[in-house]
């Protein structure tokens, strides 16, 4: 499991310096793209604020809003992260993306077995992505490593392979076979990718355990 330590000071700090230097925004959706641009600049308790404001300006947003679960799957908010997950899962009922989130928060508490007795279900066919099927089997326990990278491999696309290597790198790491996950992830964060999220995830995932060193 990773440790995360000083996640309330954190967040008391952030709520601090928005007091003080932050300008109100106008509308839920401007605090939504605040909010992502600190995730990227890996201000992670920043972007959850903004995600809450923008929450409290517009209540709708509350279960579409899967990056605030990221955030606090960052801040080491696990039990926070599965319920947004869960939450997401009503208005998107058939993202791959959002079970293996969901995961990896439950594997942060109570283990991978856990986690895959509780995995969301979710009908692949509905998620044409690739290799977002062979993910999904993976995580359940009933598909393997080569079988994914394969199917990235066949479509040939960066952004195949970067999916491949995030969720790959996010599986190891909540498994404890940390320089798996590292290699993965360090595949992940460096694709030729322009303005994709979960590969700046990947990005800030590398600077959270300061992997890049």
């Amino acid at each position: 499991m990773i440790g995360m330590s000083g996640i309330a000071p954190t967040l008391v700090f952030w709520m601090a310096i928005s007091a003080l230097t932050d300008s109100p925004l106008k509308s839920a959706s401007d605090y939504v793209s605040r909010g992502m641009q600190r995730f990227r600049n890996n201000e992670i308790a920043g972007s959850v604020l903004d995600f809450q404001q923008a929450v409290a300006l517009d209540a709708r947003t509350a279960p579409h809003l899967w990056q605030i679960g990221i955030s606090h799957y960052y801040l080491g908010s696990f039990k926070k992260g599965r319920q947004q997950f869960e939450d997401h899962q009503n208005v998107n009922r058939h993202d791959v993306e959002n079970a293996a989130w969901h995961f990896v928060c439950v594997a942060q508490t109570d283990g991978i077995e856990a986690a895959r007795k509780s995995l969301i279900k979710i009908d692949t066919s509905r998620d044409a992505r690739i290799p977002m099927s062979e993910v999904y089997q993976f995580y359940a326990g009933r598909g393997s490593e080569d079988s994914v990278m394969k199917a990235a491999e066949r479509v040939d696309t960066e952004l195949a392979r970067m999916y491949a290597h995030l969720y790959l790198g996010l599986y190891y790491e909540v498994a404890g076979k940390v320089d798996q996950a590292r290699e993965h992830m360090r595949k992940a964060a460096t694709a030729r990718l322009k303005k994709n999220y979960m590969h700046d995830v990947a990005k800030v995932h590398m600077l959270q355990r300061e992997w890049n060193r």
